[in-house]
């Protein structure tokens, strides 16, 4: 077991050397205002068959007018499904570098984080997904940014196919490198020991409060790298490897209807809170919840602001926060309600 545990920590620690000094973030996510884009491609190419790895040829013309070259991927599992999607996650990848003064300069691989049916309740559920991303700025900047745009998506041909929000998700290299941190691969789980407290107890509390369960911070899925739905960054020593979680998408704050829950949890809604922290981090816990407390706020103004999200979804959002709210009340509240349930 000793020899695992180094042999891990040796891959964690050439992986991450040497951090460097915090970067500002690129133009896309150095703002919040939504962006209205043009992407023109052979997109039934890929809606029509979704078992595709090809990439497509294409164009994005961003809110300047000018047209960047791209291609885009099918991206995703479950989503990427045509019975559980109509319109596929897309992977954009620009061909050449997007020029300084475009709002993409920098750019090279971005996820689109798109609407799964077509309807003005499936937009609803991307503008709260949206919000997710915007909450947990607030809570630290080792969190993914993500930049809200209107989509107009296109055949080859020029035909509007349809036009739908999205947004787009912040490289992990970039995420990485504004914070002064590095990537971490560490093969198919990380030692518990290797996690920073602080940072482990605010995932494990935020995907509590937004009732998300697909994910896990130290395993990824059978046959896979660690980890899943988090990525790690770090400098390559005990203790001080951030978990950041993403895609919030199946999470009961969400509440989008194609979600489902693990099998594992034994429960019957994606709405219903199962606590998963590490009783290792019971103490940072307490603080984490007093600083989500002071900042309620802020949080629940995180979501009455963003652009296009109806007062009827807004409402419900917040009220589905007062149930997290309620278990972490004071610290007496968070003993009883969540630490014990926590993870050994």
């Amino acid at each position: 077991m000793r020899g695992v545990f180094a042999l891990v920590g040796l891959c964690l620690f050439l992986v991450a050397a040497p951090a460097g000094a915090q970067q500002p973030p690129k133009p896309l996510f150095a703002a919040s205002d939504p962006i209205h884009i043009i992407i023109q491609a052979p997109l039934s190419r890929l809606i029509n068959d979704r078992t595709t790895n090809a990439a497509v040829p294409g164009t994005l013309t961003d809110s300047s007018g000018q047209a960047l070259p791209i291609t885009l991927t099918l991206r995703g599992h479950v989503n990427r499904l045509s019975e559980t999607c109509e319109f596929p996650p897309l992977r954009v990848e620009f061909t050449t570098p997007p020029p300084a003064g475009s709002v993409f300069a920098g750019q090279k691989k971005l996820k689109l984080m798109t609407h799964c049916h077509s309807g003005s309740s499936a937009q609803q559920y991307v503008l709260l997904h949206y919000a997710t991303y915007q909450m947990y700025n607030l809570l630290t900047p080792l969190s993914f940014r993500a930049r809200l745009a209107t989509v107009d998506y296109r055949d080859a041909g020029g035909r509007t196919i349809t036009s739908s929000a999205a947004f787009f998700l912040e490289d992990e290299k970039d995420l990485a490198r504004r914070n002064g941190l590095k990537e971490v691969r560490a093969g198919a789980s990380i030692p518990l020991e290797w996690l920073s407290p602080t940072d482990a107890a605010r995932s494990a509390l935020f995907e509590d409060m937004i009732a998300n369960h697909d994910w896990s911070m130290r395993a990824g899925p059978a046959g896979e790298e660690c980890c899943h739905n988090f990525k790690l960054l770090g400098v390559g020593a005990p203790g001080m490897t951030v978990p950041v979680p993403y895609d919030f998408d199946f999470s009961g704050f969400v509440g989008d209807p194609h979600a489902t829950t693990p099998e594992q949890l034994q429960i019957s809604s994606v709405r219903q809170r199962v606590y998963r922290g590490y009783c290792a981090h019971n103490a940072q816990v307490i603080e984490v919840a007093r600083q989500m407390r002071a900042e309620r706020p802020q949080l629940t103004a995180a979501i009455t602001s963003i652009p296009g999200l109806d007062p009827r979804s807004a409402s419900k959002a917040i009220a589905f926060l007062d149930g997290f709210f309620a278990d972490i009340a004071t610290d007496d509240s968070v003993n009883a309600k969540l630490l014990r349930r926590c993870v050994s």
